[in-house]
């Protein structure tokens, strides 16, 4: 557990910030190269991921602040102080992200789908670094365990705890890797992206077990916010990918898109 990796002058350089940025040039690099596979400008990622990173964390932030809001109602303020304190909701962020490609999408008149299908798998490899700098942080962390890769987060276990934040990661890497291995035989815009909001709500729901009740809180039933959210994201993402595939939207360029080369 390394929160602060070093020192420039006065100013903390932290881990999770590092690696929420390597997660962030990761999921660029890879997804330029899936532009070049769909026809259009490798460059493109670039400039989309700036309208993507802002938006992300400005959601992400708000929406932690939001859901935490018993932490923050007396020092509101503290909202902004992202560099100091961390808290970052990646639904939210994916909310905010969402909406980044669509804008973008609708001023550049390209496809939303397709724009989404070209940064899904950078953005499953891109989640799963960003999760070891929740390990870095001391975040995140799950229940206690006696399983031998136990991790005890000095000042804030007493105990070795499951490295749920290595759970998610990993289970990123491997969703990264399913979405490359079966992408060509999804033929319709939009699928792509859709299987992975269904397959990363199975994987948080899943890793949630480990963190309910210890760095996730419950919201209703005993299921986790994380949980009641990732519900409603793949239902959501499979009636959207059952349409698309009855409506049988193909994966080229559509009429008039601008960029398309």
């Amino acid at each position: 557990m390394h929160p602060v990796l070093f020192h420039i002058g006065p100013q903390a350089v932290r881990g999770y910030g590092v690696m929420l940025m390597l997660g962030f040039l990761a999921g660029i690099w890879l997804s330029s190269r899936q532009a070049s596979r769909l026809g259009l400008r490798s460059d493109l990622p670039i400039d989309l991921g700036v309208w993507v990173l802002v938006a992300s964390i400005i959601m992400a932030r708000l929406t932690y602040a939001a859901l935490n809001w018993s932490d923050y109602a007396t020092r509101p303020v503290a909202v902004i102080r992202i560099w100091e304190e961390g808290g970052l909701s990646f639904h939210g962020g994916l909310l905010g992200g969402v909406l980044a490609v669509a804008f973008y999408a609708w001023r550049a008149r390209l496809s939303f789908w397709r724009l989404a299908d070209m940064l899904a798998p950078g953005l499953a490899l891109g989640y799963g670094i960003a999760r070891f700098g929740c390990l870095l942080n001391g975040c995140c962390y799950g229940r206690p365990t006696s399983l031998p890769w136990g991790i005890v987060f000095p000042g804030i276990t007493t105990e070795p705890s499951h490295p749920t934040q290595i759970y998610a990661a990993v289970g990123s890497f491997a969703l990264c890797a399913v979405l490359l291995r079966i992408q060509t035989r999804l033929r319709v815009q939009g699928q792509l992206f859709l299987l992975y909001l269904m397959l990363y709500a199975v994987l948080r729901a899943i890793v949630e077990v480990f963190r309910r009740g210890i760095s996730a809180r419950e919201l209703c039933c005993g299921f986790t916010q994380a949980q009641v959210a990732s519900l409603a994201i793949f239902a959501a993402a499979a009636l959207a990918f059952l349409w698309r595939a009855r409506r049988g939207f193909h994966r080229g360029p559509a009429p008039g898109e601008r960029g398309a080369v």
